[in-house]
């Protein structure tokens, strides 16, 4: 299995053997449940369909996706996502994944969504300088030139400007996992991973680590 769904709990830190204090988020990993199995003679690809299980179950749910987990005889779950698998790996649905499935100083890849900041001006969101802050400066936040005046009359393209900040996909690669606790699900992984508390997660073993 390549990966797992989980949820940002927050951050702490620990202690390793060599006495080291470590930073290290606690991540949520599963349990999930394999809500439908890919293979390459009927869809071109092998791959599971993991669905997160939640203490809250999922409202609102569409009769067509109401149908695709009657057919694997799940619960209804909100977050789904697929993760490749190897053509000799029997999985199948209705089976439970669990954090279990990495191991302690193993790297992993993290994808989630960051913050959102809203609309933000270059010095927050570019980290600008500014200008002086005294004797009678009118210029204090502002960007500055963007652009030449007659030639060539334009702004181009990819010049730093304000706008919405954060809120996008991102992936942290070659996080290293300090601890697992197999009986709460639970990863320790070294640094911070993207996203709030209790946001949503995709762990997956690291491409290039």
């Amino acid at each position: 299995m390549e990966g797992i769904l989980g949820r940002k709990l927050g951050m702490t830190q620990i202690y390793s053997q060599d006495g080291r204090v470590v930073p290290v988020t606690i991540v949520q990993a599963g349990p999930c449940l394999v809500v439908q199995r890919r293979t390459s003679d009927r869809d071109g690809y092998e791959a599971v369909q993991l669905g997160l299980v939640e203490e809250r179950p999922a409202r609102g749910v569409s009769k067509p996706m109401q149908g695709h987990f009657n057919k694997a005889g799940v619960s209804p779950m909100k977050r789904l996502v697929e993760f490749s698998v190897g053509a000799d790996e029997e999985w199948e649905e209705g089976d439970q994944v669990k954090a279990s499935i990495f191991n302690e100083e193993e790297y992993v890849d993290v994808i989630g969504d960051s913050k959102g900041k809203g609309f933000q001006g270059v010095i927050k969101r570019h980290g600008f300088g500014g200008g002086r802050a005294t004797h009678g400066s009118m210029f204090h936040r502002a960007p500055g030139s963007i652009g030449q005046a007659s030639d060539p009359s334009r702004v181009f393209p990819g010049v730093k400007l304000p706008g919405r900040m954060g809120g996008k996909r991102v992936t942290v690669k070659n996080l290293r996992v300090e601890k697992v606790d197999e009986e709460k699900n639970l990863l320790y992984l070294r640094g911070s991973v993207p996203g709030p508390r209790n946001g949503y997660l995709h762990i997956r073993r690291a491409k290039k680590g």
